[in-house]
């Protein structure tokens, strides 16, 4: 297709939008009775549905109609492909990679965060502070990937070091490592790039929570005594109670979704994959199209249920 035609879908689509507008902003002026006002409203709310059904629903349903199918696509297999999931070795090392990666980045994230959220709170400096531990959120998983890619670089023993980590270990006398070859050792210095990227969130969430604190609490707490660990935990945990959850629950979501830095740094080797990754790999590289479809079905399970309780939690916070 040439450069003009896609032009000119383009202004029919932009013409159709407006057309479409336009109609409905004709019925809002023409019609006043009951069912005119249903009208009006079902104008507005159709598109939407529509959009949701097919952008959401029908590849939903799609991709779990195609787990129960082999690699091509063409014959059922049942569970097959979920059984090779919990069974094949590779796999299982997926979902070991990934229970890490949930686990880990979500709670030390939120422990860093909340910390240097205490820490700075109302201090000179605090604007500062904030920027600096939040300015990885401004960089994209894949250029923070690979700005983390050149802090673990390993070269041998005939080449100068060019990464910070492994210059940092020859300054001290230790010999050079490969920090995004060695299993299983490497998902941890993986999972580093996560938490680098999402303590600055957590901060900035927590941070706002603890400054919600009414004043007279904090001020009766002192009057009684209390010290900064009892004052931790007893009144500044449970005041933000709420908004640690939601902290927690979001970035247990985009860890779930984690693709960007297995792919940048190592492409998913040296045992480092996780389901995003893999998912990935087995649909676009393997063109295994059940079992990536299969691995698909899995991640939404995953999520949704802490979907379901974030949206809780936030209603929470709303209705305060």
């Amino acid at each position: 297709m040439s450069t003009g035609e896609k032009f000119l879908q383009m202004l029919i689509a932009v013409g159709i939008f407006f057309a479409v507008v336009a109609l409905i902003l004709l019925l809002t002026q023409r019609v006043r009775s009951r069912r005119g006002e249903l009208v009006q409203s079902a104008a507005f709310v159709l598109p939407a549905v529509a959009l949701i059904i097919l952008g959401l629903l029908y590849p939903a349903i799609a991709t779990i109609y195609q787990s129960f199918k082999n690699a091509s696509g063409q014959e059922f297999v049942g569970f097959e492909n979920y059984q090779t999931i919990f069974t094949d070795d590779a796999q299982i090392r997926v979902l070991i990679n990934t229970a890490l990666w949930v686990v880990l980045v979500p709670l030390v994230s939120t422990a860093i965060g909340l910390v240097y959220a205490i820490l700075i709170d109302r201090a000179r400096f605090e604007k500062f502070a904030k920027a600096l531990i939040f300015l990885p959120m401004a960089i994209s998983l894949v250029g923070a990937s690979i700005i983390w890619r050149f802090v673990y670089d390993y070269r041998d023993e005939t080449r100068p070091q060019i990464g910070l980590a492994n210059e940092i270990l020859n300054t001290f006398g230790f010999d050079s490592y490969r920090f995004l070859q060695e299993s299983p050792w490497n998902t941890f210095f993986l999972i580093v790039i996560m938490i680098w990227v999402q303590a600055g969130f957590a901060m900035t969430i927590l941070s706002a929570s603890i400054k919600a604190i009414p004043d007279d609490i904090v001020e009766a707490a002192r009057l009684d005594g209390t010290g900064a660990l009892q004052m931790f935990r007893f009144i500044t945990v449970p005041s933000i109670r709420p908004s640690l959850i939601v902290v927690l629950t979001t970035i247990s979501i985009t860890t779930l979704k984690a693709f960007d830095v297995v792919r940048t740094t190592v492409g998913g080797n040296f045992d480092t994959s996780v389901l995003a990754f893999e998912f990935y790999v087995q649909s676009f590289r393997s063109f295994n199209q059940g079992l990536g479809a299969a691995l698909g079905v899995l991640i939404f399970v995953l999520v949704l249920p802490i979907v379901i309780y974030n949206v809780r939690q936030m209603r929470k916070l709303e209705a305060r």
